[in-house]
């Protein structure tokens, strides 16, 4: 394979083998998880848990290569969270749809994806966006990453009498986690190379010392179990109005999501100029994982820490999507790094991404308010999309109010309406 002055331009990007390799067994790190979280929202919906885990694995590998090949892009493709509860706890539990019907609509919705990627309308929609809603997506996701962080260390839990709380720091996973993350944001400041992969080894060794350890649990997958999932799409519901509300809703979902996480991710790279090939690859992935079987590829946020890590070319997705296909060889290892070891990695990565704040001009209260509303939406409401939709929706309505309404762009009104209809009916 060609490195340095090949496929994926390391030289030209001023990085080395070495730096990429890194970055991408941190990626990876940072999303084993999602084999095993993904798989078990996706057998709540009926899919055998078998063939959960494969879909998943493969498509997480499959969207990384063709992010690595076609974008030459260090951001990692995996079934996106929130959108994988949409699918089993939306279109299947609460539309009614059989799994096999809901992986249609993922396919008809990946195919509007790849449409607007490929055409000018991604350039359209992303030049639409005022740079301070950009900024607050970015730091908004970064709320939001910090808060998974700390819930996965148990450092916040949810209170009785408040919606977050301290946790119990007498409580083992709980110090282990802090102690943790002390070393990792050690190791970042000092800048020792692969700082975030030996945290996450020096928090999985504390928990084998402590004896934490995971669930003794059957974890043997045979790849004929795939074959109940592969390509098991129902044409049932074809074109009814249930199927098309279905479409329309996980459609924005993906392409406003994606854009938003696309563009954070090729802007925390400084090449902006990726951004229409990550997109189109995010949206081909998105496609492909309905006949996979499984919810939709999203380019995730934990991609923040690869990039991180120094991964800056395709060779960073390459190598995180072959160590999710090894993973079908040893899926029962995965379950070894624990929450604690994960934990203070998100909890840095999202500390970064909030220091996109300095970027946003907020001396105009109409542009600030907005802003400031997706900032404080994402990680309250727990959804990416609504919290982007609460700003993008109150964007027009204060400069319509302030005579300004000229200021804003066509498409930023129809998105803004369209996010509107779609808040309504979600609600009802």
């Amino acid at each position: 394979m060609k490195t340095n002055g090949g496929i994926f331009k390391l030289k030209e990007h001023e990085t080395s083998v070495k730096t990429e390799l890194f970055a991408g067994v941190i990626g990876f790190a940072t999303l084993a998880y999602i084999i095993i979280v993904n798989s078990l929202i996706l057998t709540e919906a009926g899919i055998p848990y078998e063939g959960a885990v494969i879909a998943t694995i493969l498509t997480s590998a499959i969207g990384s290569y063709m992010m690595a090949f076609w974008a030459n892009a260090p951001i990692l493709l995996v079934p996106g969270m929130g959108i994988n509860a949409m699918f089993t706890y939306t279109l299947v539990g609460t539309m009614g749809f059989s799994w096999q019907e809901a992986l249609v609509v993922v396919v008809i919705s990946g195919v509007l994806f790849s449409i607007v990627a490929f055409t000018k309308l991604a350039t359209v929609i992303n030049s639409s966006i005022p740079k301070t809603l950009k900024e607050a997506i970015t730091v908004g996701l970064g709320l939001f990453l910090l808060l998974i962080g700390l819930e996965k260390g148990g450092i916040v839990v949810k209170g009785d009498s408040s919606i977050v709380a301290i946790g119990d720091f007498s409580e083992l996973t709980v110090l282990l986690t802090i102690i943790t993350f002390i070393v990792a944001i050690l190791l970042f400041l000092r800048n020792v190379p692969g700082n975030f992969l030996w945290s996450i080894l020096f928090g999985t060794s504390l928990a084998l010392i402590f004896g934490i350890r995971p669930d003794e649990t059957e974890s043997s997958i045979h790849i004929s179990d795939y074959i109940k999932v592969f390509g098991q799409l129902s044409f049932e519901s074809f074109l009814s109005i249930p199927m098309l509300a279905g479409v329309f809703s996980l459609s924005m979902v993906l392409i406003f999501e994606n854009i938003g996480l696309v563009n954070g991710h090729v802007d925390m790279l400084g090449q902006q100029h990726k951004y229409k090939k990550a997109l189109q690859a995010n949206a081909v992935s998105a496609f492909l994982s309905g006949i996979f079987g499984t919810s939709p590829t999203v380019s995730s946020v934990e991609s923040s820490a690869a990039i991180s890590s120094g991964g800056k070319t395709g060779l960073t997705a390459f190598v995180t999507g072959s160590l999710f296909i090894l993973s079908i060889l040893f899926i029962s290892y995965i379950k070894w790094i624990p929450d604690l070891a994960i934990a203070p990695v998100l909890m840095i990565i999202g500390l970064l991404m909030i220091q996109n704040i300095r970027h946003m001009e907020l001396s105009d209260l109409s542009e600030a308010i907005p802003a400031i509303l997706i900032i404080c939406m994402i990680p309250f409401t727990y959804s990416i999309v609504d919290g982007i939709a609460i700003g993008f929706i109150l964007y027009p309505l204060l400069k319509i109010t302030l005579g300004k309404g000229k200021d804003v762009s066509v498409p930023l009104y129809i998105i803004a309406t369209l996010f509107l209809v779609n808040l309504v009916v979600s609600v009802h």
